[in-house]
């Protein structure tokens, strides 16, 4: 019977890991190289990610620079930044590429925290479906009689507990990057 509320938070923990990975690909007034994880560069007919096949730094806190280990790639990274739709123009100089990060106008902030808002949203919604299919397993178990009404009164409650915990925890998570995203 507690294994419903162990598989709860399990889930949970897995939704804000999933928020934190969403989040760290989100602009914010510095360059960060997580921004590029998940952008594919075709190498010999072959998507690998793009980290596979060059060096990426970031010396300055508005500047990426991508040095790919084999030349002949550059302007397939180009072309793959370019899809990705990052709103970054890369500069190919023939030896690297360099993303240089225009400061955020107090407009695209705004933007960009109301989509940090939308991905909370998102992962609150997810959390009370993890909650609804916790309590319809614990109202099954009722019913085939495999707990009691007192088990089942108190693990709903805990469910609840539970809910309300990863609630809270995303919009800590959502506050934080917020903050990141309008400080200048």
């Amino acid at each position: 019977m507690a294994d419903v509320v162990t598989d709860l938070k399990g889930r949970i923990d897995k939704s804000l890991e999933d928020l934190n990975r969403e989040l760290t690909k989100v602009r914010t007034g510095r360059a960060s190289a997580n921004l590029l994880e998940g952008i594919r560069v075709s190498q010999y007919g072959t998507p690998v990610p793009l980290n596979g096949v060059a060096n990426i730094t970031t010396p300055e806190p508005r500047l990426i620079i991508i040095k790919p280990w084999d030349k002949s790639v550059l302007k397939d990274i180009e072309k793959a930044i370019r899809e990705a739709n990052l709103g970054i123009n890369p500069m190919n100089d023939g030896e690297v590429i360099r993303l240089p990060f225009p400061p955020l106008t107090e407009e695209r902030r705004k933007e960009i925290a109301k989509q940090v808002k939308t991905k909370g949203e998102d992962h609150k919604v997810a959390i009370r479906n993890i909650r609804r299919d916790a309590n319809e397993a614990l109202k099954a178990q009722l019913k085939d009689k495999k707990i009691t009404e007192d088990d089942h009164k108190r693990l709903t409650e805990k469910v609840q507990k539970e809910t309300d915990e990863g609630v809270k925890k995303i919009d800590e998570i959502i506050s934080k990057k917020e903050k990141e995203v309008m400080a200048v």
